[in-house]
């Protein structure tokens, strides 16, 4: 398989759309033509998951944690980056990072945490916005009518959810009154010309409306069409970040700490609040939770399970009533890159994928 005919599937598990604007994802190394037969999931570009790659000829490396977060000004042998970087490009070997895409995503990793902890009525802490669009209309004659719809489809407007090509087209009436410098297309100059018409509408993302009219002027047969644009409200699409819902039954704090720790099998988690309080709302942030704690706390959450916070945030979050279970950065995701690596692997038996077998905690007991 090439690495071009699998990124689209990469995509579907984890639209790089929705991830954070800070974020850098998708496709950050690597040659598009590349044959890819093994793949390899990791938490983050390490030395040692880089060893694991090279000595397992590994194609391609999907970590959760983007190989750059910043632009790279030098990559040189100087650095531990740049020692990563010139590893992996003399072995021919990818990386792909999705990141908050794959925090964010329906089913992506803070998706798996709310269903390991059986939260009901689950919905995103902040949804994710949909892409900007706006609707086109223009006034055509009938002969134009296929012609203009098909220029403006093919540059992509008309998607609706899974459906394309989609238009709204009604008949009528329009007039107009050419200069003696006009060369109307239909009528005379001159003289006020009734003419029938139809209405097309399409809808149309906001980036490609400039595309959009160009193509339907070259295609319409008219001088000046008559056009509007019109901006539409933005709506919402799935996903998000964080995660909001509610436990099957109320628990006391201790009770599901207790439960983190058996499914993690992790000692140290850890929480601040009163163990014997009762709670039932649940927030889910993976990783670092900073940013979503207002949105826990607007949400009406009475605890947050997350991966790590800063002593401060820690304060704020116990004087705001919120109690907060902590997992750890590195427990609060990479279980997610196994499951991802079997769900690859499901989809795409005839290549070899695994999660890292050398990746540890850098933090240990």
């Amino acid at each position: 398989m090439l690495l071009r005919d699998l990124l689209p599937m990469l995509h579907r598990l984890a639209p790089l759309e929705l991830a954070e604007d800070w974020d850098n994802v998708g496709l950050l190394l690597g040659n598009l033509d590349q044959s890819v037969q093994r793949i390899m999931t990791c938490l983050t570009v390490t030395a040692a998951t880089v060893a694991e790659a090279c000595q397992e000829n590994a194609d391609l490396v999907i970590s959760h944690h983007p190989l750059f977060y910043r632009p790279v000004k030098r990559i040189t042998d100087q650095t531990e980056e740049g020692r990563l970087v010139l590893t992996l490009m003399r072995a021919g070997i990818s990386v792909y990072s999705a990141h908050t895409a794959y925090d964010n995503a329906p089913g992506g990793i803070n998706d798996q945490i709310a269903g390991i902890l059986e939260l009901e009525s689950v919905q995103p802490l902040r949804p994710a916005l949909a892409e900007r669009q706006c609707k086109i209309v223009v006034f055509v004659p009938e002969s134009d009518l296929a012609r203009v719809s098909d220029a403006l489809f093919a540059v992509g407007a008309g998607v609706i959810g899974q459906y394309r090509e989609c238009s709204f087209r009604l008949p009528g009436t329009g007039t107009f009154f050419g200069t003696e410098q006009t060369r109307p297309t239909v009528g005379h100059k001159g003289r006020r010309e009734e003419v029938v018409e139809w209405r097309l509408e399409v809808i149309c993302p906001e980036r490609l409306v400039d595309e959009a009219i160009r193509a339907m002027r070259a295609a319409h047969s008219y001088e000046e069409p008559a056009y509007d644009v019109y901006p539409l409200r933005p709506g919402y699409r799935p996903g998000g970040a964080g995660r909001i819902g509610r436990l099957p039954r109320e628990l006391t704090l201790q009770m599901l700490v207790e439960i983190v720790r058996q499914h993690w099998q992790q000692e140290a988690v850890r929480f601040v609040g009163e163990p014997e309080q009762i709670v039932r709302r649940v927030a889910v942030a993976c990783g670092a939770g900073r940013d979503l704690l207002a949105d826990a706390i607007r949400a009406g959450a009475q605890v947050v399970v997350t991966g790590e916070l800063r002593f401060h945030d820690l304060l704020a979050a116990q004087a705001d009533g919120l109690n907060v279970v902590l997992l750890g950065h590195y427990g609060s995701e990479r279980f997610a890159m196994e499951n991802l690596a079997r769900r690859l692997a499901e989809l795409l038996p005839e290549l070899t994928i695994w999660a890292s077998h050398r990746e540890r905690p850098v933090v240990r007991l």
